[in-house]
C-alpha cells in the first residue's frame, strides 16, 4: 500500500493546504476512485458526482473505452511535439471536423488555452481578411462571462476576486449585457473594427443562466450581417451536456453535426474542452473552416503537448462514447425530468427560489445572498448525505452529474436534494 492510502482524508486535506497554493477553496472531500456516476473517498464512502468535473466528465469517471485508448497509445508513444507527424493527429483531425462539420481544427490542451487560441485567430483574421488596421481589432465579450484566468481572459471579466492586483490588463475588449440582442446589434453598428464576438451559449460559472431560445441565432445573424466572427465557447456546454451535441445546436439530438446545421447558430469558431477527453487528459481545440484558420501559419502559434498521440487517441475515444451511448439524448430526457422534480419543490420552498438550466446543465438559487455561506452549508449537507456539487456566485448550486446516468440513478439524487433542503427550510 502506498502512503496515500494509509492516510485519512483531514491528514491528506492538511498537506494540500500545507504545500499547495490557495487559489481554490474545496469541498472537505478526499477522493480516490471514480466510476461512471459514482466517487469514493479515501475512508470509503460512495457519493453521486454532481459536479462532473465542471462537466469534463461527461462519459462518466474512467470511462473503460477512454481508458483502454489512453493506455494502449501511452504504450505506445506519448509526445513527438508538433516539429514531427505523428501517426494519430491526422486522423483525429479528420474524425474531429467531421463531427462537428468544420475544415479545419488547430488542438491545445485546456479550455484557456484554447479561448487565447481563438482570440488570436481571430484579431489575425481581422487584420488580414476584413482589412482592419493593425492593433485596432476589438471583440466583443459578455458580461458575468467566464473564459478562462490568464491575463488577457480576466482583462475582459466581471471577476473582481479574479482580476484584482493582476493588472495591467490587455486592451481591445468591449463589454455588453449578455442575452442582449439589442446590445450587440448597437455596438456592431457604430463600430467598424469589431472583429468577433466571444460568448457562452449557457453561462455556466455565472450561475448557468440559459439565454432566450432566439439569442444564438440572432448573434449569428448579426454577426453575419457586420462580417463579424461568432466565437462559440462550448468548453463546459458542449459535447451533449446540454441536451444537443453543442449548445448552439438547440433542439438538435443528432450525435454528430447533420443536415440541419442551417437552422442552428453554426459558430465561425467553435472552442471545445473538458469533456473532449472524457477527463481523461487535458484536450482542448478550436475549430473553424479554411477562410479563417488558414491566416495561421508555421510558427505563429502552437503548443508542445497540442496534438500529441495521447490526445489524439483518448478525443477521439470520449466522442465516440458520446455517439455510441446515446449522451445527448439522455442529457435531454433527464434534464426535463430534473427540474420538473426541483419545480414541484420550490412551488413549496422557502430555501429554493429557482430551477434554471438545459440538459444535464442546471443550477437552483438559494434563498439568501451571495455573501451569506447558505449555499456551501447545504453542499456540506449534500455531502454528507451522499451527493457532491459546489455553490458558485455565493447563493447558485451548480448540478450537473456524469451524462451516464440512468433515471432510477437521477431520482434517487433528486430525493436526497430536496431532502437535503428541506433541512434549511425556515
Amino acid at each position: 500500500m502506498s502512503v496515500l492510502e494509509k492516510m485519512s482524508s483531514t491528514e491528506i486535506m492538511a498537506l494540500e493546504n500545507k504545500y499547495g497554493a490557495h487559489n481554490y477553496h474545496p469541498l472537505p472531500v478526499v477522493l480516490s476512485r471514480g466510476e461512471g456516476v459514482f466517487v469514493w473517498d479515501v475512508e470509503g464512502k460512495k457519493y453521486f458526482d454532481f459536479l462532473s468535473a465542471y462537466s469534463a466528465v461527461n462519459q462518466g469517471h474512467c470511462h473503460p473505452k477512454i481508458v483502454n485508448a489512453m493506455i494502449n497509445q501511452a504504450q505506445t508513444l506519448t509526445l513527438t511535439s508538433r516539429a514531427f507527424y505523428n501517426d494519430q493527429l491526422g486522423p483525429y483531425e479528420q474524425y474531429l471536423t467531421n463531427y462537428f462539420g468544420f475544415d479545419k481544427v488547430l488542438p491545445m490542451n485546456t479550455g484557456a488555452e484554447a479561448v487565447e487560441t481563438a482570440l488570436k485567430l481571430c484579431r489575425k483574421w481581422a487584420y488580414e481578411v476584413k482589412g482592419i488596421q493593425e492593433q485596432e481589432a476589438l471583440i466583443v465579450v459578455c458580461d458575468g462571462n467566464f473564459h478562462g484566468r490568464t491575463t488577457t481572459i480576466i482583462s475582459f471579466s466581471n471577476d473582481e476576486n479574479a482580476r484584482k492586483n493582476f493588472g495591467p490588463y490587455t486592451a481591445g475588449f468591449v463589454k455588453i449585457p449578455y442575452n442582449d440582442v439589442e446590445a450587440l446589434q448597437t455596438v456592431l453598428a457604430n463600430n467598424a473594427n469589431i472583429a468577433g464576438f466571444l460568448v457562452e451559449p449557457i453561462q455556466g460559472e455565472a450561475g448557468v443562466f440559459t439565454p432566450d431560445d432566439s439569442y444564438m441565432m440572432n448573434v449569428k445573424n448579426l454577426c453575419n450581417q457586420y462580417n463579424v466572427l461568432f466565437i462559440a465557447d462550448e468548453i463546459q456546454t458542449g459535447i451533449a451536456r446540454t441536451g444537443s451535441l453543442l449548445a448552439v445546436c438547440g433542439d438538435c439530438t443528432c450525435e454528430k453535426h447533420c443536415e440541419k446545421q442551417e437552422t442552428y447558430a453554426t459558430p465561425d469558431i467553435l472552442i471545445l474542452g473538458k469533456a473532449l477527453s472524457g477527463g481523461a487528459y487535458p484536450v482542448s481545440a478550436v475549430l473553424a473552416n479554411n477562410a479563417i484558420m488558414n491566416v495561421i501559419k508555421p510558427g505563429q502559434h502552437g503548443s508542445t503537448f497540442g496534438g500529441n498521440p495521447i490526445a489524439a487517441a483518448v478525443a477521439k475515444a470520449a466522442l465516440e462514447v458520446v455517439e455510441e451511448e446515446y449522451l445527448a439524448q439522455n442529457a435531454r430526457f433527464l434534464g426535463n425530468l430534473f427540474r420538473s422534480k426541483l419545480n414541484e419543490y420550490i412551488k413549496t420552498s422557502s430555501i429554493a427560489t429557482l430551477v434554471r438550466g438545459r440538459g444535464l446543465l442546471n443550477a437552483i438559487v438559494i434563498n439568501d445572498t451571495e455573501e451569506s455561506d447558505t449555499a456551501w452549508n447545504i453542499c456540506v449537507a449534500l455531502k454528507d448525505n451522499g451527493l457532491l456539487a459546489k455553490p458558485t456566485h455565493g447563493n447558485i448550486i451548480r448540478f450537473a452529474p456524469p451524462l451516464v446516468m440512468t433515471e432510477s440513478q437521477l431520482l434517487e439524487c433528486i430525493a436526497i436534494i430536496c431532502n437535503t433542503l428541506k433541512q434549511f427550510e425556515k
